[in-house]
């Protein structure tokens, strides 16, 4: 396991069960062999600015078009190696800054690399460069969704698609499988985690709300998962990131607008309390709206966005909950098309509720949709990076944080067992998920491989009479 870059913290970088996060690949903090600095790191010490710190600031332009080659090229895991090396290679930031923001992300609610997206943009211009990163991230996605949901729901009629769909749903059970797997592994590695994911997986086959689920695994994390205070090393000295440091005009993590000073804090906390108040106006106006079901989605799409900690598969029981249990605007089989559209598509995999919202609304459903999911962490990451120091070694947040991620284990386990019903149906379907979970696990096969071979499989299948109903 890669370290965390010297003289950072180990409290930022270190899960409740001593372990270091591994949602996301942290980059070590290199140093130059004596030649120069290597490629993609940034500057050695003293050699030339730091990066983001030149004579001009990064234009907007730039930001929202690095970022929307991202949205549009990167698929699932790749797209957090991309904005990684997209980062460093523009020199950006330096791996340490990268890192920390990276640990950040994961100690408050959103989906991870929506929420780093915006980080970076907010380091390089402030909330408009926020708005720009994560604009061009998630615009193609979008498009695509927009576009398949289209021709779904237009098909959906269509003896092909119906067949299309049955495999569509076993090969998202294998690739729930083997997430819940790996979330298993990582995350329930004392006898507490494991009794939170029993009782988070007991709550809801019982019908307890997901959002409940949620609230009592952070407050259990937090009062019996924290982890011990580490050791204090006397002789370590500050970082240039050390939130105790005073911030200047050449050092980026001081200063995300690079203003100095209280009047520099205070612009950028007023800037961040006005995009806040558009969201929370936004939740206020739904509440009274008309529609009562577009509201109604608007609204619990809000409140998933503000709850639900990890990447899109951890936050996908509580879309089911709110589309397919309570308000049944999808059936399960629709659920997976979103589902696997969100998996094939670039970009961030929760773009799947475009797909809902299109399905109640067309396209300004969707568009109301992908703001409601996104747009309560992205106001978050704003502000919790300029408090980040103080708030990522407080012992508690990392308990909460160990608490809820094996909450999840239990919940998605919930998930395959509501999703795989109608797959088990079948020993064709149920064939096809051992496939894609095997193809997954065992042959680490990149998502969009598992999805498109097993439908080729599937399609071939039925055209020749082998799949028996």
């Amino acid at each position: 396991m890669k370290s965390a870059p010297e003289g950072t913290p180990r409290a930022a970088f270190t899960h409740a069960n001593g372990t270091r996060p591994s949602l996301l690949l942290m980059e070590p903090a290199r140093s130059g062999s004596g030649t120069g600095p290597e490629r993609g790191t940034g500057p050695e010490p003293g050699t030339g600015p730091e990066p983001g710190t030149g004579p001009e600031p990064v234009a907007l332009s730039t930001i929202a078009l690095a970022f929307g080659q991202i949205g549009l090229t990167a698929y699932g895991m790749a797209v957090m190696a991309k904005l990684k090396s997209t980062v460093l290679g523009r020199r950006w930031l330096t791996a340490e800054q990268m890192n920390e923001g990276l640990a950040l992300v994961q100690i408050y609610p959103g989906p991870i690399m929506i929420d780093f997206t915006a980080y970076v943009g907010y380091r390089l211009r402030g909330v408009r460069g926020a708005i720009a990163a994560t604009l061009g991230f998630v615009t193609p996605s979008f498009i695509l969704m927009v576009a398949l949901s289209a021709l779904y729901f237009a098909g959906a009629s269509l003896g092909w698609v119906r067949e299309m769909v049955l495999g569509l749903d076993a090969i998202v059970v294998g690739v729930v499988m083997h997430v819940t797997l790996d979330f298993a592994k990582q995350y329930l590695a004392s006898t507490s985690a494991a009794a939170v994911a029993i009782l988070a997986f007991t709550a809801d086959i019982y019908g307890v709300s997901p959002v409940l689920v949620i609230v009592g695994a952070l407050m259990a994390g937090a009062l019996w998962m924290a982890p011990r205070a580490p050791a204090v090393d006397p002789t370590r000295s500050p970082s240039r990131s050390d939130p105790t440091r005073s911030p200047s005009r050449s050092d980026p993590t001081g200063s995300p607008s690079r203003a100095p000073g209280q009047a520099g804090q205070a612009r950028r906390w007023l800037a961040i309390g006005a995009l806040t108040s558009v969201v929370i106006a936004t939740a206020i106006v739904l509440v009274l709206a008309e529609p009562r079901r577009l509201a109604t989605m608007g609204t619990g799409l809000l409140e998933i966005g503000a709850v639900a900690f990890g990447n899109g598969l951890t936050i996908l029981p509580l879309i089911t909950n709110l589309a397919v249990v309570s308000h049944h605007w999808l059936t399960p089989g629709e659920l997976s098309a979103g589902i696997a559209f969100g998996q094939v598509t670039p970009g961030p995999f929760l773009i799947t509720a475009a797909f809902i919202g299109y399905k109640l609304a067309g396209i300004p459903g969707a568009a109301l949709a992908t703001f409601a999911i996104f747009s309560p962490s992205f106001a978050m990451t704003l502000g919790f990076t300029e408090v980040s120091g103080p708030l990522q070694r407080w012992r508690p947040v990392r308990g909460a944080l160990a608490g809820v991620m094996a909450a999840f284990v239990g919940l998605l386990s919930a998930i395959i067992l509501q999703l795989g019903h109608p797959v088990i149906a079948s020993r064709a379907s149920t064939a096809l998920a051992g496939a894609a979970l095997v193809a997954a696990r065992a042959f680490k096969l990149d998502m969009i491989w598992v999805f498109a071979g097993g439908l080729a499989i599937w399609a071939a299948a039925w055209q020749l009479g082998l799949l028996g109903h």
